[in-house]
């Protein structure tokens, strides 16, 4: 079969063509025009900026927990999950789910599969041990339960196109089983190898290498948009995990799938990179903007409890808090607190007078309350569907 600077596609006795990638780093090598030079050092300094923003905020911590929220439902959305943010936020507060239940499954899982993967790189460094690891955390209980979590797959695989029942008919079809040990332990060495590839070009190819090889029966996407956020964790790129292209890639969902396969039939590695940087650019900024936004919410929140004289620490202290879990109940007010729960019943009546809360279940009792206005500014660009 003809090879193109990515690799070859190999005949199968099935007829149907599979395709095997060459090695990383692209040869010829990577061509650093104007243009891509350009993009590549905005993207440095967007991602700079970010990081800076982000110690800003009345709790970093608490910013990012919620964008990894984000981040986890827009991943399983280009997927086809139909969930939103206000159903996982509900669905964590143990409320009686009103969204498909395995959807919301697979958006936890993939916040669980996050968590566990930040913590395990605290140790140790990327490695097809980690990556099995957190595939099974991503595909436990799921609906892709079924098709070997944590394991590279035995048989094969395709991604296929709209209406298609046959193999023949795919999209792409990935290398065959029995190789993708062999190139999954080549791109280890890859991303273990020191050299003089500047850090965001070489999370790129990462990316694109792994979605090229699809190594797992189910998730593969999820998994691979997992390791942009890992691999720039692990090299100290960003102090914290604030960078998700998800946003992104649902937004230009067509292009995305468009260009991973211009690679394997053209080789056309500077559009992937020009394309991908432009995420970074484009989602870093984005989330500045939207940082920026949580302080002035911040800001007006407390100008507004002044203004109408409430709770005095109580008040302020209640509304730290719902930047950390923007649901809660009276009871849940008073623990933060440490009131009386009729005194934390007052408050949160106050607050949701004037705006701050809004009544969420519509029952007399077990009420329980959001902070809407601080996740509607998360929420933007997650409804669910294409592009939204």
């Amino acid at each position: 079969m003809q090879e193109s600077r990515y690799g070859h596609f190999v005949h199968q006795k099935g007829g149907y063509n599979a395709f095997i990638p060459k090695s990383l780093p692209p040869d010829p090598p990577i061509v650093y025009d104007e243009t891509l030079q350009y993009l590549l050092s905005e993207a440095d300094r967007a991602l700079a900026r970010l990081d800076g923003m982000a110690m800003t905020l009345p709790n970093p911590d608490l910013f990012i927990a919620m964008y990894m929220k984000k981040e986890a439902l827009l991943s399983s959305q280009i997927e086809g999950t139909e969930a939103s943010l206000k159903g996982i936020l509900e669905f964590e507060a143990n409320l009686k789910p009103t969204e498909n239940i395995n959807d919301l499954r697979e958006v936890v899982n993939y916040l669980r599969a996050m968590d566990s993967g930040l913590e395990q790189l605290k140790r140790a460094p990327i490695s097809l041990d980690l990556i099995r690891d957190i595939h099974r955390v991503l595909i436990k209980g799921t609906r892709g339960s079924d098709r070997e979590p944590g394991n590279f797959r035995t048989v094969q695989n395709y991604i296929a196109r709209s209406g298609a029942t046959s193999i023949r008919d795919a999209v792409f079809v990935p290398p065959p089983p029995e190789r993708v040990e062999a190139l999954m332990k080549d791109l280890e060495a890859f991303i273990l190898a020191k050299g003089s590839v500047p850090p965001l070009i070489k999370i790129a190819l990462i990316h694109a290498q792994f979605e090229t090889i699809h190594p797992f029966l189910d998730g593969n996407g999820r998994m691979g948009r997992l390791l942009i956020t890992f691999y720039l964790c692990w090299k100290g790129i960003l102090a914290k995990p604030l960078l998700y292209l998800s946003i992104y890639l649902k937004r230009h969902r067509e292009e995305y799938y468009q260009i991973l396969n211009e690679i394997r039939t053209d080789g056309a590695w500077e559009a992937w990179l020009r394309f991908f940087l432009q995420g970074v650019i484009e989602v870093s900024n984005e989330s500045i903007a939207s940082a920026r936004e949580i302080i002035r919410l911040k800001d007006g929140v407390v100008d507004t409890l002044l203004k109408h004289d409430i709770g005095g620490a109580n008040a302020v202290k209640l509304v730290y808090a719902l930047f950390d879990d923007p649901i809660i109940t009276t009871r849940e007010a008073a623990k933060v607190l440490g009131v009386s729960g009729p005194t934390a019943y007052q408050l949160v009546g106050r607050l949701e007078d004037i705006g701050i809360l809004k009544e969420i279940t519509g029952g007399r009792r077990y009420k329980k309350y959001m902070f809407a206005n601080y996740v509607s500014i998360i929420e933007q660009g997650t409804r669910p569907g294409p592009g939204n």
